[in-house]
């Protein structure tokens, strides 16, 4: 499932060297991530949070969306949440057990700084934020998320992965931050690759 601007587009890949386009879902506005649960699709995109039944690929229905505050760059799921890094307004936390009815039930705006993606691992949400790096998030609670730890990266965080006890960051200017996060409270760098 591809996020491609003002389309939607699904990708048959069981042959990887010969992928072979199924359907396109033209969209009104740019799609920027989209993360899948289940067979729903959740698009973040330009307006807010848009939740697609993909339960056939060749033929994607939209069937909730929430209006969010900002312009959401990122989306992950994690059980009957879906966290979206909502550039200028933070992280916000969107109830989809009733995914054609989803409501926020918790945020953190820190009102600077563009939240570009997120990445979910237990407890903790890892937000890159073009501003700050990468925030360590508390999402014990869902309902009242909370900053526990940060790193500053040299220059703009504009993605994130969680791998074990690792983050990965691309960094605007400065290439690849590998980020040791044993210890969510203190993340401490112990590589780079220089893109």
């Amino acid at each position: 499932y591809v996020a491609g601007d003002y389309d939607l587009m699904v990708v048959d890949i069981s042959i990887p060297s010969d992928p072979i386009e199924v359907s396109n879902w033209h969209t009104t506005e740019q799609v920027s991530d989209v993360a899948v649960w289940g067979s729903l699709l959740y698009a973040a995109a330009y307006s807010g949070l848009r939740i697609v039944n993909i339960s056939d690929p060749a033929a994607l229905v939209e069937i909730g969306f929430y209006d969010s505050p900002g312009v959401p760059h990122g989306v992950a799921i994690s059980g009957e949440f879906a966290y979206v890094a909502d550039g200028s307004s933070g992280l916000r936390v969107v109830n989809i057990l009733d995914p054609r009815n989803p409501t926020e039930v918790g945020f953190l705006d820190d009102s600077s700084g563009i939240a570009r993606d997120i990445a979910i691992s237990g407890d903790y949400a890892y937000v890159a934020n073009d501003s700050y790096g990468l925030q360590v998030v508390s999402i014990t609670d869902p309902t009242q998320p909370f900053e526990v730890g940060l790193y500053d990266t040299p220059g703009y965080a504009m993605s994130v992965a969680v791998s074990g006890n690792y983050a990965f960051v691309a960094d605007y200017v400065y290439g690849l931050r590998v980020l040791d996060i044993t210890d969510p409270t203190n993340p401490t760098e112990v590589g780079y690759y220089d893109t």
